[in-house]
């Protein structure tokens, strides 16, 4: 039976709103539309795709863990030792003795007192942060953090602050423009998602210490890639001890679904209490714990998948440069390939998928209206051979769109 065709009532203003949205049907029309694209496979280095055979460079699983035939022993040990879901919050009935023990590991692999784990990592960040701040405290933000450090900043009571990106003279003149008696937090994404470069975590937190502010880290891309066993940021940079709080996921190198914040005791209690996204949103599954607490453990035993990971980035970024692609600042597995123009980045990453190279293609509001771009995201599992056919196609069709 045919489906009523949408009708946009006159008197009605949110009919009229996405009545008003036209940009996906325009992409799909230019046959260039590049979102929820099917995968038909697990997700490794390569996956299928309308039945084809795709090399994945759009990934988060860093250190290619989700196959990894412990990680999904551990989720199925779960689900046949507890179900397949909790059936409530981890403030009344649903938190499990796998939430301790992975709280327990997550505190002493990231070095503080103490963790708390959350649905996911966009709940961390809701709720962290508006748990934090009350009325006239101060939220200071890198104008690039991700989206879910922007959707707390919006639930939060306090005022909220963007400096340029690591321009730590824009971040200290906010600094000094804040009441002195009053929280002020700085929130800053370790590895930044889009761009690929690093906080500038050693001049942050001397500002702070300077100015009285507390520091939270976003380690959701630098879990697994930077710093000793890949314990992030932080340790990257040697200020574990100066860093008030460290957040990470398990979506990325720990293949699995979930979040959590690390801090000292007090705060964690604190939090434990006050983060509404924790304490009003059903805990995370039993299967979604066990595999991240088998990643975790995997991470700290082989610590050659980082180093491979490193040897993949270094040889990437080196050969995408010789090129003459614009890399931007990235000096990470996470790399930018700046375009600069919408269309052309939807057609490119469009053409690659044809030729058998699955890339994501960034446009605003995730980043600034004149720096759209590929994103090209490597694994410690992917190949040079892999590495090496999806940049031949990138250079072939970049050069028939005089995009280099």
């Amino acid at each position: 039976m045919a489906s009523t065709p949408y009708l946009v009532s006159p008197t009605n203003p949110m009919a009229q709103r996405i009545h008003r949205f036209q940009l996906a049907d325009q992409l799909k029309h230019m046959g260039v539309y590049p979102y929820f694209r099917t995968i038909q496979s697990d997700q490794d280095t390569e996956v299928i795709i309308d039945d084809k055979p795709v090399l994945m460079f759009g990934s988060n699983s860093y250190l290619g863990l989700t196959n990894h035939p412990e990680v999904k022993a551990a989720a199925q040990w779960a689900i046949n030792r507890y179900g397949t879901g909790c059936a409530g919050s981890r403030f009344l009935n649903g938190t499990l003795d796998i939430h301790i023990e992975l709280e327990e590991d997550l505190a002493k692999f990231t070095g503080k007192e103490a963790a708390l784990v959350f649905s996911t990592g966009f709940q961390v960040n809701i709720g962290v942060i508006p748990a934090l701040l009350g009325r006239n405290d101060y939220l200071i933000l890198d104008e690039l953090d991700h989206a879910s450090i922007i959707e707390g900043s919006r639930l939060c009571f306090g005022k909220t602050i963007k400096f340029r990106h690591n321009d730590m003279h824009s971040l200290e003149k906010i600094l000094q423009s804040c009441d002195e008696n009053k929280v002020k937090l700085i929130a800053v994404d370790g590895i930044f998602s889009m761009d690929g470069d690093i906080a500038m975590l050693p001049e942050i937190i001397r500002l702070a210490d300077n100015y009285g502010a507390s520091v939270m880290v976003d380690d959701a891309h630098a879990l697994g890639v930077i710093g000793q066993q890949g314990e992030g940021t932080a340790s990257h940079f040697g200020l574990t001890e100066k860093t008030d709080l460290i957040m990470g996921t398990f979506s990325k190198s720990l293949a699995s679904i979930g979040g959590f914040i690390a801090s000292d005791s007090k705060t964690i209690n604190f939090l434990k209490h006050h983060a509404r996204s924790l304490m009003f949103s059903a805990s995370m599954s039993p299967a979604a714990a066990a595999s991240a607490k088998a990643a975790l453990q995997i991470v700290q035993r082989e610590p050659d998948r980082i180093e491979q990971l490193w040897k993949n980035t270094h040889y990437t970024l080196k050969s995408l440069k010789e090129l003459g692609f614009d890399t931007g600042n990235s000096c990470t597995p996470i790399i930018p390939i700046y375009i600069r123009d919408d269309i052309k980045t939807f057609q490119l990453a469009n053409r690659l998928l044809s030729e058998g190279v699955f890339v994501n293609p960034v446009c605003a509001p995730a980043v600034a209206s004149d720096c759209s771009l590929i994103r090209f995201s490597l694994m410690a599992t992917h190949t040079l051979e892999q590495i090496d056919y999806a940049i031949s196609k990138i250079e072939l069709i970049a050069q028939s769109m005089d995009i280099i």
